[in-house]
């Protein structure tokens, strides 16, 4: 979801020369551990012909962290203007760091790790044209990036550059060079730019992995905060696979490394130089509360992009909830953990596999799937076509199942069974699939529009709104539903802006309204 209030950190505008510019508020996602020698990002040939690489703000008060702007700041003066702060610029360029080698093998310094990456950091500036009754307006916000390949290939995030008309970025010299968008994703939020020929090569950044991080650990982040271009700050992992119910694939690491409006897209780093993350949104309300996208999702996300221009993804065909302690007791389970299958589509790869109604699924490929959110990400890393080993709990007993994966659609129709989403609908607590054409007939709904309730999350907002199974939605906010994408889409967008969704809903052939509060989570922050 992105945000458009405007006392959200990520609006305010800047002063360039005599000029005030207004700055578009820019929606606000493992690599696996190599020597020096190695470029993980890099494409790879086999012996003749290289080939490449195979390679979701905060849905409660997350601000996104992709608005500054400026280039090397050396005067800066706050105001407040309508909830905006100015910043005065000027054109002086800054002295290049020289790098210091990183080899994986010794902690640095805090010198030396900003050394060894300040040289391959760029701060993402974005033009954006906007035209409203016959006007145009051109708006601008920035962000950051770095090298992932030494011949011009920059990791940032998506919501750095979306809907951008031009895109520059400038280096630790001050030199500027203007970037082409290779390709990008949303759900998980990265971008990939590319620079042409021509330009002073920086080394490519190391790359660490995510996977054995420990909390409490010394982490740095360089970025483009408020237009102060590579700025290195400094904390400790707070925490890992933080869930912000930003999208369905969370799982950030939490930072209380100071993060600000435009350090979205820069690098988290280790202190040995390398780096484990991607700054990408803070809580607005917060003191030192940031998060990053983990190195280890973003390798597989990056060469998708650079070979296929889009991501592709596993998919299975089910609906899924979290087991509570009820449901475990029920199942027989020894404990509540796993993710509970509650329909399974016909003739799809779930249904292929030999799944059912009621499974719950502990294992995929021999990684242990703690909740509904894990199995939706355990699917959706791997690639289409390709077979997936479950251990599923049914009967009281441990079963092994292998489902070949189909590929995960989001803009499927929802007139097709089995088009839903893996995913509950955010923050509310509810599990919805598409109706069938034989479901629509019985209700009386329009083939292709509707979703069917089926599962109502105990102790959240859809529960305490007395919404049941069986329930069809018709619209979210006056907005008739057509897929579970759509629904979801709402959800984090439309209805977190108002702080509040409206759903039409029908019960037994009665059409009736529920409205539903985002209110406070368990952590304090505002849905």
């Amino acid at each position: 979801m992105y945000y458009e209030d405007e006392n959200n950190l990520y609006h305010y505008s800047y002063r360039k020369g005599d000029k005030v510019e207004n700055v578009r508020d820019v929606d606000y996602t493992e690599v696996p551990n190599t020597a020096a020698t190695a470029d993980p990002w890099e494409e790879k040939k086999p012996k003749k012909n290289r080939l490449g690489l195979k390679i979701a703000a905060l849905a409660l008060a997350c601000a996104l962290i992709g608005g500054a702007a400026g280039a090397v700041i050396t005067h800066h003066a706050f105001a407040s203007a309508r909830g905006s702060t100015q910043i005065e610029v000027s054109d002086r360029q800054v002295a290049e760091v020289r790098q210091v080698k990183v080899d994986g093998k010794q902690q640095l310094t805090m010198p030396e790790v900003y050394a060894a990456n300040v040289n391959s950091v760029v701060s993402i500036n974005v033009s954006t044209t906007t035209n409203v009754f016959g006007r145009t307006t051109e708006s601008a916000a920035s962000g950051s990036g770095f090298f992932i390949t030494k011949d011009g290939y920059i990791l940032t995030n998506y919501h750095v550059i979306k809907g951008a008309s031009s895109i520059k970025v400038a280096f630790m010299d001050g030199t500027n060079y203007d970037a082409t968008l290779v390709g990008g994703e949303s759900e998980n939020d990265i971008a990939v730019l590319k620079i042409g020929v021509g330009f002073k090569r920086p080394p490519a950044v190391p790359v660490g992995t995510s996977a054995d991080l420990k909390v409490g650990q010394k982490v740095f982040a360089i970025g483009n905060p408020f237009g102060l271009g590579h700025t290195v700050t400094a904390g400790i992992l707070s925490a890992k696979g933080r869930n912000i119910q930003s999208g369905p694939f969370d799982n950030f690491l939490q930072t209380d490394a100071s993060i600000n409006p435009g350090n979205s897209g820069g690098p988290l780093i280790n202190m040995e130089g390398k780096v484990i993350g991607i700054n990408t949104a803070i809580i607005a309300s917060g003191q030192g509360i940031g998060f990053a996208i983990p190195s280890s999702m973003a390798e597989r996300i990056v060469n998708q992009l650079k070979q296929d221009k889009k991501v592709s993804r596993g998919w299975i065909g089910v609906t899924i909830q979290d087991v509570d302690e009820n449901t475990a007791k029920a199942l027989g389970l020894p404990e509540a953990t796993g993710a509970l299958i509650g329909s399974v589509m016909p003739d799809e790869p779930a249904a292929k596999g030999g799944m059912k109604d009621g499974d719950v699924v502990l294992e995929v490929n021999g990684q242990k799937i703690d909740d509904s959110s894990a199995l939706l990400r355990a699917i959706a890393t791997e690639a289409p076509g390709s077979k997936v080993n479950m251990v599923v709990w049914r009967d009281g007993e441990r079963k092994n199942i292998t489902v070949q994966l189909g590929e995960r659609n989001l803009k499927a129709s929802s007139g097709k069974s089995g088009s839903a989403v893996e995913q509950d609908a955010p923050s509310i607590g509810l599990s919805v699939r598409p109706l069938t054409k034989e479901e629509a007939r019985t209700a009386n709904v329009k083939p292709g529009t509707g979703l069917l309730i089926v599962g109502v999350e105990p102790g959240k907002l859809a529960a305490e709104a007395e919404l049941r199974e069986g329930d069809i939605i018709l619209s979210a906010n006056l907005k008739p539903i057509k897929s579970v994408e759509e629904f979801s889409k709402i959800i984090r967008e439309d209805a977190k802006k108002r702080g509040v969704v409206m759903l039409q809903l029908q019960r037994q052939g009665q059409t009736f309204f529920r409205s539903l509060a985002l209110s406070d989570t368990p952590d304090g922050a505002k849905k």
